[in-house]
C-alpha cells in the first residue's frame, strides 16, 4: 500500500483485525513512538488520564507517533487534535472500527486526517497465488498461510466477530445478532432482503439495517450498490452485501467450510476474490471510482461496474467460456458503452470476441490490473 504519511500530518489507517496493519506499521516506521492500545495496562492508564499522551509527546517531541487500535480510547482524539495544532508531530491512528470513535468523540480531528484502508492480501503481495487455497482459506495473511485454517477461522468468528462486534453494537440481543451472522454467511454476496432477515432473526427490519451498518462500521463487510442509470431495461434497486474476506464468508456459512470446485459457492467465492482484488487496487492507488453491479429485472447481470462504465467485469469460475456466459455483458452493451468489457475466468488463453468482449484468465487480469492497464 502507499506510504500513508506522505503529505499528511495525520492519517487514519483502518482495516479489519489481522489484515497486517500493525506488522506493516512496525516494519515501515521502526523509529516511530508506538502506543499499542491492545496493551490493557496502557489503555487503562490512558482511559483514566488521556492527557498523559500530550505530556509525553511534548516531553519527547517525536517526529511520528503511531496509536494502534485507537478506538479503544476515543478520548485520545482530543489530545491528538491539540498536538496537531501546537506541534510538528505527525500521527498515524490505526484501528479496526470507527464506530466507537464516532459515538464517543466529538470529531475525527476536524477533517485534518486522511483515511487509508488496509485490505486482505492481494495477488500483487503474494505473487504466485494458489487460487484453490485463496478461495478456501481467504486472504487474511495468517489464514492463507495456514495448512489448516479451520481452527483459526473459527476463532476469528467466535472471538472477534461475535464478541467484539456484539460489544460494539447498541443491542444486547446476542442470540438475534448471532443468528443474523449465520444468515449473512448463507446470503453473502447476494441481494439483501431486509424483511427476510428480520423474519429469520426475530427482530425488526430497522434493527437488521443497523446490524448491517455495524458490520460496515467495523470493516467486516461492505455494500455493493446496483447501477441505477436506467435507459431501456428495468433495473433492480436492491444492493448486495459482501463480507470483507472469502475465508470468513466460508466460515460463517452453515454448511461445510470446504468449497467444492464447480459449486455455486465456488463461483461466488471466485467473484468475491476478483471483487476484492479490484477494491484493493482502487484503495491503494487512491482512485475515487465508485463500484456497482448491473442487473435487470429479467435476470441479466454483470458482476462489477467500475466508475461511469469505465469497466464491466463478469466472473466465471469455469475453464471453458460458452456463449451463454457472455449474455450479461452483451445485454449491458446493448444500452451502455463500457470502455472495456471483460470476462475473468479459470480458462487458459486470452481472446476477444467479435463484439469486443475480452476473455482473460484470472492471473492475466490481476497482473494487468496492478500494472495499471485495466483501470
Amino acid at each position: 500500500m502507499p506510504n500513508p504519511v506522505t503529505g499528511s500530518a495525520a492519517v487514519f489507517l483502518w482495516g479489519a483485525r489481522q489484515t497486517g496493519k500493525t506488522t506493516f506499521l512496525r516494519d515501515d516506521y521502526p523509529d516511530a513512538r508506538f502506543y499499542d492500545l491492545l496493551d490493557t495496562t496502557l489503555s487503562a492508564e490512558l482511559i483514566v488520564r488521556p492527557q498523559t499522551l500530550r505530556e509525553e509527546i511534548l516531553a519527547e517531541r517525536p517526529g511520528l507517533v503511531i496509536i494502534d487500535e485507537v478506538q479503544h480510547v476515543p478520548a485520545l482524539l482530543e489530545q491528538v487534535h491539540w498536538l496537531l495544532e501546537n506541534t510538528s508531530t505527525h500521527f498515524i491512528l490505526c484501528g479496526s472500527s470507527a464506530r466507537k470513535l464516532r459515538r464517543r468523540s466529538r470529531n475525527l480531528l476536524g477533517g485534518r486526517a486522511v483515511d487509508f484502508h488496509m485490505m486482505p492480501l492481494t495477488t500483487r503481495e503474494i505473487g504466485n497465488v494458489d487460487i484453490s487455497r485463496a478461495l478456501q482459506h481467504g486472504m487474511i495473511p495468517v489464514h492463507y498461510l495456514a495448512d489448516d485454517p479451520g481452527p483459526l477461522l473459527k476463532a476469528y468468528v467466535n472471538n472477534y466477530m461475535k464478541a467484539e462486534i456484539i460489544d460494539e453494537s447498541v443491542t444486547r440481543n446476542i442470540p438475534a445478532f448471532s443468528r443474523f451472522l449465520e444468515i449473512v454467511g448463507l446470503c453473502h454476496s447476494q441481494q439483501i432482503n431486509y424483511a427476510s432477515f428480520a423474519r429469520e432473526t426475530g427482530v425488526s427490519s430497522s434493527t437488521v439495517r443497523s446490524y448491517f451498518q455495524i458490520l460496515e462500521d467495523t470493516l467486516l463487510g461492505f455494500t455493493l450498490e446496483p447501477w441505477r442509470r436506467r435507459k431501456k431495461r428495468r433495473l433492480v434497486e436492491t444492493a448486495k452485501f459482501y463480507l470483507f474476506d472469502v475465508g470468513v464468508a466460508n466460515q460463517l456459512h452453515p454448511e461445510s467450510q470446504v468449497v467444492a470446485a464447480g459449486s455455486d459457492r465456488f463461483g461466488r467465492a471466485f467473484e468475491h476474490f476478483i471483487l476484492n482484488e479490484v477494491r484493493a487496487f482502487l484503495e491503494y492507488k487512491q482512485l475515487d471510482h465508485p463500484i456497482s453491479f448491473w442487473r435487470t429485472s429479467s435476470g441479466f447481470e454483470v458482476d462489477l461496474i467500475v466508475g461511469n462504465m469505465d469497466l464491466a467485469v463478469e466472473c466465471k469460475s469455469t475453464r471453458k467460456i460458452r456463449t451463454t456466459d457472455l449474455k450479461g455483458l452483451r445485454a449491458l452493451k446493448e444500452e451502455n458503452t463500457p470502455r472495456r468489457a471483460i470476462v475473468v475466468s479459470l480458462a487458459e488463453g486470452l481472446r476477444t470476441t467479435d463484439d469486443g468482449i475480452e476473455i482473460l484468465p484470472w492471473r492475466a487480469f490481476c497482473r494487468e490490473l496492478w500494472a495499471g492497464r485495466i483501470i
